[in-house]
């Protein structure tokens, strides 16, 4: 006896994508699949290409959130700003995890295709220096390793000047988390604080 396999189409699922969006074209997954180009036979070289790969599109992620935060801030929208902010936490979070994948790779892995890489590493990762510049971390020396494509160099010497979001954002942040503090803090030591402030005030 024979059991008949299961059709999704009958439940309505479309099947046929010949003149339409199917998954693959929306994400590009062609491009994305194929973006892996090892400079050596070791094994282990994927697993270290699709890390940082993947680590690049969540720095994408981040920046495009701190993008819109800034924004929300112009705007004076702080709810918005501290949404954006949390999403971004959330992919630190994130980033920080996935290095247990790469933690299975002994040194005598890494050993095994390192020398193929030649001079190229982390450090000049082009998207990693934009957040050290957005979140205030601004050494203008480090925009040299990227002075060999100018799109990057260029947007990199923008942001090393644009200090007053950066600031502004930084002083919205910690105002939000002192009132989340308090909030938590017994009745007497909130009342310790305000009495504190008005005693400073009045010494003003």
């Amino acid at each position: 006896m024979t059991t008949k396999a299961y059709d999704p189409s009958t439940g309505g699922a479309k099947m046929d994508f010949k003149d339409l969006m199917s998954y693959g074209d929306y994400l590009r997954l062609d491009s994305i699949l194929n973006a892996q180009a090892a400079q050596s036979c070791a094994h282990d070289e994927l697993l270290f290409i699709i890390q940082h790969q993947t680590s690049e599109l969540w720095m994408k992620l981040i920046l495009h959130e701190l993008n819109a935060a800034r924004k929300a801030l112009k705007q004076n929208d702080t709810a918005t700003m501290f949404k954006m902010l949390a999403r971004v936490s959330r992919i630190f979070e994130q980033l920080n995890n996935q290095w247990d994948v790469l933690r299975t790779m002994t040194p005598a892995d890494y050993t095994a295709f390192r020398d193929a890489l030649g001079p190229s590493s982390g450090f000049q990762s082009y998207q990693y220096r934009m957040i050290e510049y957005v979140l205030g971390n601004r050494n203008p020396n480090m925009t040299k390793p990227h002075a060999h494509v100018p799109q990057w160099h260029k947007l990199l010497q923008v942001e090393l000047v644009s200090l007053v979001f950066t600031m502004k954002l930084y002083a919205m942040s910690l105002l939000h988390w002192m009132g989340m503090i308090k909030m938590y803090l017994p009745h007497n030591w909130v009342l310790r604080i305000q009495l504190f402030q008005k005693s400073k005030n009045a010494g003003n």
